[in-house]
């Protein structure tokens, strides 16, 4: 048997092998093809899954989770951010940040690849975030993780304002490709539509939120209304009851009756007191019921409905305190003004007087004698402030809450005593505050409040005895000034 020429054997081996070759080639380049299909099937079926977020009636921040667990995984990244702008601080912030534990992120948005991503617009893809400037370190450096491949999109509302930024770090195998920034761009015009409809959402939410709390406050403006009225009407109508019997008793007893001018001057000042606190009232009730009926301030011109002038402010306001010394001349009280000099103040005299003559009066009222209350005017930027200090008991924090809720008197309602205007402890109706706030609502002016409760009197039920070296707690004047006060601020846009 002949044999087979060696040449022709080598020949036939070497075809088989390249015949095994390309079939093994080519099975890899189906393998690729089909790992590339499911890919495409993946991201595909993703897009069609956010769909599915908008039905299951979630918080934005399970939204944003499940966005982000369904990016890293498409994208094969080993982790993602989700950054939403918040215009009210010029910030990019983040509940979700898969891998760093649920922590609130918040950066500003002219800073790191993110803030230059949602600034520009353009997407960022860098296979080496550590060699682009942009990049932030400390981030790295603080949470112990190192930072390779960075891809970032911006993501815009329908309005084609910024939205915010979706980031992903790391791609798991090599770097991220076009296909991948192609592809997460698409992703997060998907997310930009369900983002946005889940902010309206809470929006809507929110506002119905806000709707019930003003009812409830409402509810206790009604409440206080009611006991504070009850209770400030039933002395002087047990005092005229009283005069009445009085008078009814001598005149059966004597004739003709000697009906003394005293018993009517009684008569006079009670009935007049209970005419003073319902027009006082039904000054307050208009007030607000023109606040209701007008457009929101923000869209109204508030200087139609008011007279501005010019205002020196530090004589105008003196010429308020020489009218509250002379009415405040029974108590023994140091009452300072500090600053505002050269301020101008455009606003409405009238309003301006009654408003500072409210807090000046709060401010006396709750301030024992031998005490003082300080004034003091400044500018701020376009602001110009007027901050009246007393350092009486102060307020608690409970009543701190609702304390321009309407008719709230800081006192307990069975110790609270009706006295005369500018005695200590005469406040308590909570009229003038309710009337300063009605009017910055109207009049475009802030009223704000900050206070400390006396340190030795901590509930509304502990008393001061309305002078200083009564004061078992306290030796020095100076003493008092440190254990509590109040300060009420008026601020006026003045540009």
């Amino acid at each position: 048997m002949a044999q087979e020429n060696p040449a022709k054997i080598k020949a036939s081996f070497k075809e088989r092998r390249k015949g095994e070759r390309r079939r093994t080639f080519r099975r890899k380049e189906d393998q690729l093809r089909e790992e590339v299909k499911n890919k495409k099937t993946l991201k595909l079926h993703s897009l069609l899954e956010l769909g599915r977020l908008i039905g299951l009636d979630l918080q934005i921040d399970e939204i944003l989770l499940k966005i982000s667990q369904k990016a890293c995984e498409v994208m094969e990244a080993d982790r993602c951010s989700l950054f939403l702008y918040d215009p009210k601080t010029d910030e990019l912030w983040s509940t979700v940040a898969l891998g760093m534990a649920g922590e609130i992120i918040r950066i500003p948005t002219h800073t790191g690849l993110a803030g230059h991503c949602f600034q520009s617009g353009e997407s960022l893809n860098l296979e080496d975030a550590y060699s682009d400037p942009r990049f932030n370190k400390e981030v790295d450096a603080q949470t112990g993780y190192h930072t390779q491949s960075v891809l970032c999109v911006p993501l815009y509302n329908r309005e084609g304002s910024g939205l915010g930024v979706i980031q992903l770090l790391n791609k798991k195998n090599g770097f991220f490709t076009e296909e991948d920034e192609t592809f997460l761009r698409t992703f997060g015009n998907h997310v930009s539509v369900f983002i946005e409809m889940a902010q309206l959402q809470k929006a809507r939410v929110d506002a119905l939120e806000q709707s019930r709390k003003e009812l409830e406050k409402l509810n206790r403006v009604k409440s206080k209304a009611l006991d504070h009225l009850s209770h400030e009407m039933r002395t002087p109508l047990a005092v005229i009851q009283g005069t009445i019997r009085l008078l009814k008793r001598r005149v059966r007893e004597q004739t003709p009756s000697p009906i003394r001018g005293e018993v009517f001057e009684s008569l006079e000042k009670n009935l007049n007191r209970l005419s003073d606190i319902q027009q006082e009232t039904d000054q307050i009730i208009r007030t607000y019921q023109k606040n209701e009926k007008e457009p929101r301030l923000k869209n109204l011109d508030i200087r139609r409905s008011i007279l501005p002038e010019p205002i020196q402010l530090s004589p105008f306001i003196e010429h308020l305190l020489d009218d509250a010394k002379r009415k405040a001349s029974h108590r023994d009280l140091q009452i300072e003004l500090d600053g505002g000099k050269e301020i101008i103040l455009q606003f409405d005299s009238t309003i301006l007087k009654e408003s500072f003559t409210g807090l000046l009066k709060n401010a006396i009222e709750n301030t024992p004698d031998e005490g003082v209350v300080k004034i003091i005017l400044e500018r701020k930027a376009q602001w110009v402030q007027i901050k009246v200090m007393d350092f009486g008991v102060g307020i608690t924090k409970d009543n701190q809450r609702h304390l321009f809720d309407g008719l709230f008197h800081t006192q307990d309602t069975e110790l609270y005593t009706s006295k005369n205007p500018y005695d200590f402890g005469a406040g308590g109706k909570g009229l003038d505050l309710l009337r300063i706030k009605a009017y910055g609502q109207r009049f475009g002016f802030d009223i704000s409040e900050g206070s400390q409760r006396c340190i030795y009197l901590p509930t509304d039920r502990d008393l001061c005895p309305g002078k200083i070296s009564l004061c078992p707690h306290c030796r020095t004047q100076e003493d008092c000034l440190k254990s509590g006060g109040s300060t009420f601020c008026l601020s006026f846009s003045n540009y």
